[in-house]
């Protein structure tokens, strides 16, 4: 039965529903899904273009490498990992206190609004994902609302991720 989980930019009032690609990422699926709800501070990508995301604390299982791509389509949802150390670079803009979360690993939460995006980073080079989700409902409104972010800013702007009713 397939499963669905809603992401919400809480202070635009921008939801959409997205379906969980079980079958591709079975794991990361599993490790979303049993680490919801989970919220955390939205950004928009310097480097991979047309993306928003979140940093949250780690899942409740870390599910690896699957399903990866460089290269994310409009609408995916993406799984990233990384140290704290990774992302802690001045040039990365992130206050520590406030965006990265102490734990020493970081989880990024990531929504692709457009096309044309690479995931690679200058100071650590190409950053696969796991693609774990993809928007099936409100894509136009997330497009709007990721380049309102583009354009205005994303000061105050919380992402939330829950199960789909």
């Amino acid at each position: 039965m397939p499963r669905y989980i809603t992401i919400t930019l809480e202070k635009r009032q921008v939801t959409a529903k997205a379906l969980l690609l079980d079958d591709e990422a079975p794991r990361t699926c599993q490790a979303i899904w049993d680490s919801l709800p989970i919220a955390g501070p939205a950004f928009h990508g310097k480097y991979a273009r047309n993306e928003i995301y979140a940093f949250v604390e780690p899942l409740v299982t870390e599910p690896g490498p699957e399903n990866t791509t460089i290269t994310p389509f409009t609408g995916d949802l993406c799984y990233f990992n990384f140290s704290n150390t990774a992302l802690s670079n001045p040039g990365y803009g992130y206050e520590k206190e406030s965006a990265l979360p102490g734990t020493g690993q970081v989880v990024d939460l990531a929504l692709f609004y457009g096309r044309n995006n690479l995931l690679i980073n200058g100071d650590q080079g190409w950053v696969p994902g796991n693609v774990y989700g993809r928007i099936v409902e409100g894509l136009d409104d997330v497009i709007a609302a990721g380049t309102d972010i583009w354009t205005n800013g994303f000061a105050g702007e919380r992402f939330s991720y829950a199960r789909a009713e």
